[in-house]
């Protein structure tokens, strides 16, 4: 059994490889979550359990995002009790080549609140605008498809 400070290198570790997965997709990521675990993303809401985490991974191919990286060496990691706040940036380039942020109505920067349960993820709730290049429209559409998936998903079950 982990000690406290285990468990919270643990649980800061889990965070960090958060990022390095969602970055490249690698399907190591829903090993770090429960398998009721929630998230909000912003313009999306609520989703909830395995299944529509992976609908909401899924989702990110219609970004417009070809390549992305988070500054992981420079983020603020605040661990307390059952939580790891992280805050940093994030860049990357389009699917036409475009670099982002645009730093104009994008920024790059963003805030992930997650709680663990034990070792595992149990919640995050990710404050980051989606609109990377800051051209809002297409991303409230694309919000609107997640949700509809993650509706339709909800209902066969």
């Amino acid at each position: 059994m982990m000690n406290q400070i285990e468990l919270q290198e643990k649980r800061i570790e889990s965070a960090v490889n958060y990022f390095r997965y969602v970055e490249v997709g690698d399907p190591r990521l829903m090993a770090l979550f429960k398998d009721d675990a929630i998230i909000f993303f912003p313009k999306v809401g609520i989703v909830q359990g395995k299944d529509e985490i992976v609908i909401l991974a899924q989702g990110f191919g219609a970004l417009d995002v070809a390549h992305m990286e988070h500054d992981i060496k420079n983020f603020n990691i605040m661990p307390s009790g059952d939580y790891v706040v992280v805050e940093g940036q994030v860049k990357g380039t389009t699917n036409s080549g475009e670099a982002f942020p645009s730093n104009a109505y994008s920024h790059g920067r963003f805030c992930n609140v997650f709680e663990f349960d034990g070792d595992l993820i149990k919640r995050v709730n990710v404050y980051q605008d989606p609109d990377f290049k800051g051209e809002d429209a297409p991303r409230v559409e694309w919000a609107k498809k997640v949700q509809e998936s993650i509706a339709q998903h909800r209902n066969s079950h």
